[in-house]
């Protein structure tokens, strides 16, 4: 079949080409959805398909909506009326929301195109993606190989062309991860700046809800994408805040690369990023300084990354053990009362996250609270901060149930694999805005990539450097199993 000249465009480039009449929107759609025919067998990345109300949306007309023709998936977790919502759990697999969450009413309105759902891992909590319902997601660039996780569907879907946009979610780095492991750009928002109504696990009712460091987000293969869909889906929920509230981001501090104050922060005393990523930084700092970003490598500014994974364990793990079985619970009461106070592993901390008190989790909001005023300082001298977003490129699929005996592989040393959540929580527990960014590939043609964490709402900030970088030097790489 001949190569598509669309496949690959950035919905920037699209939205010029709709504009221009060089291709219409059911032409951009039918181009996707032939792709997802084509591939996706291998790939499993759409799990619900929704091609026949995609290609009537691309019947719509509409000269000024930022999203006017584009194709867009979306992670499953997402409630879109009518289509399943099951999170994995395979006794919600009939469970059909009669309303589109906000997010998607919001990508509707802006007259996105939207041709399916992208599978994820059970109740969001992998960085791999499969269930017992719609089987294994696979990496484009490696099919024995995790695509990430937990909006693992989405960024497989964008790395193997199917259309140019998708939205997903991050507590975890589940936005930010999957971007990583597939090579393409993802932004987790500053915290309850995308309203959650609507992403709920079934059959829980679509309300107003914040979830504590929850965010929603969009991902894409360009970085000035980014923006685009973030415009679409930020602002607060008209139900709620928005009734007394509007949005109004601030502008990027910069607009070029000389003005960047940049600090660079490749290790982690827990948990040191591998050779593979550790090159990609260094080459980038190189990079940006080159090009007459100021670059520093330390500050005294910079809150202590041991101190604040180990806050992270515990924040994580007490909201999200609220939904655990109830014979987990006991099992972690039972292993959490057993611990040395001297025991300060992420192990440790995530079990007493699962079984802590009212007042230890009150005494953690207080501690969280003090590490923001650390971060609002560090803000005041430098204008991002560059680190890593996991320790090593796509791994194996390892589908063993208990993920606290699984193991990752770094420099040919075994690590816990839950304590790779170290790196995404340096954003994720003070509600920090970071926008994953792709760096290229490894010696083995696996993609690796950072994170840009910027200032607390200033969103725009990292989104503007990260579109700098991908034109001074490169974004994302086609895989070249699926160029075609």
């Amino acid at each position: 079949m001949a190569k598509s000249q669309w496949s690959f465009k950035t919905a920037v480039e699209l939205s010029a080409a709709l504009k221009a009449k060089q291709v219409s929107a059911v032409e951009l759609a039918q181009d996707a959805i032939d792709r997802i025919e084509r591939h996706d067998a291998k790939i499993n990345a759409v799990c619900v398909r929704d091609f026949e109300r995609g290609l009537e949306a691309a019947l719509a007309r509409g000269e000024t909506r930022p999203l006017l023709g584009l194709p867009v998936t979306i992670k499953e977790s997402y409630n879109i009326a009518g289509l399943p919502t099951t999170w994995g759990f395979p006794p919600q697999k009939d469970f059909k929301p009669v309303e589109d969450a906000l997010s998607i009413t919001r990508v509707k309105d802006a007259g996105g195109v939207i041709l399916g759902k992208t599978n994820v891992p059970v109740g969001l909590g992998d960085w791999q993606s499969y269930n017992d319902i719609y089987g294994t997601t696979n990496n484009p660039f490696d099919l024995g190989r995790t695509p990430g996780g937990s909006s693992g569907g989405s960024s497989a879907a964008l790395a193997a062309g199917y259309g140019p946009l998708s939205l997903g979610s991050d507590i975890g780095g589940s936005l930010r991860v999957p971007a990583f492991h597939c090579g393409v750009y993802a932004h987790k928002p500053s915290f309850n700046l995308v309203p959650a109504r609507g992403h709920t696990p079934p059959p829980f009712p679509a309300i107003p809800i914040e979830r504590d460091m929850s965010v929603l987000g969009p991902m894409a293969r360009g970085a000035a994408d980014l923006s685009l869909l973030l415009d679409v889906m930020a602002g607060p929920d008209p139900l709620d805040l928005g009734i007394a509230y509007s949005l109004a981001l601030p502008p990027a501090r910069h607009d070029d690369l000389t003005s960047f104050r940049v600090l660079v922060v490749e290790g982690h005393p827990l948990l040191p990023p591998d050779s593979d990523v550790r090159t990609a930084i260094e080459r980038l700092a190189g990079n940006l300084a080159k090009a007459g970003a100021k670059v520093s490598r330390e500050s005294p500014l910079l809150p202590d990354f041991v101190e604040s994974s180990r806050l992270y364990m515990r924040r994580l793990l007490s909201f999200l053990g609220t939904f655990f079985l109830p014979e987990v619970i006991a099992g972690a009461k039972i292993a959490a009362a057993q611990l040395s106070p001297d025991d300060k592993s992420l192990l440790a901390e995530r079990l007493r996250g699962m079984t802590q008190s009212h007042r230890d989790w009150v005494l953690d909001e207080g501690a969280r609270a003090r590490l923001r005023a650390q971060w609002h300082q560090l803000f005041k001298s430098f204008d991002a901060v560059i680190c890593p977003i996991m320790p090593t490129p796509a791994y194996p699929h390892d589908h063993s149930l208990e993920q606290e005996k699984r193991r990752i592989a770094i420099d040919g040393k075994d690590y816990v694999y839950p304590d790779q959540l170290a790196w995404p929580g340096i954003a994720t527990l003070p509600g920090l805005p970071a926008t994953a960014i792709p760096l290229g590939l490894s010696a083995a043609g696996l993609p690796v990539g950072v994170q840009i964490v910027g200032p607390w709402l200033e969103d725009r900030t990292p989104l503007r450097l990260a579109e700098l970088i991908e034109r001074e030097f490169g974004g994302f790489v086609r895989p070249p199993m699926f160029d075609d």
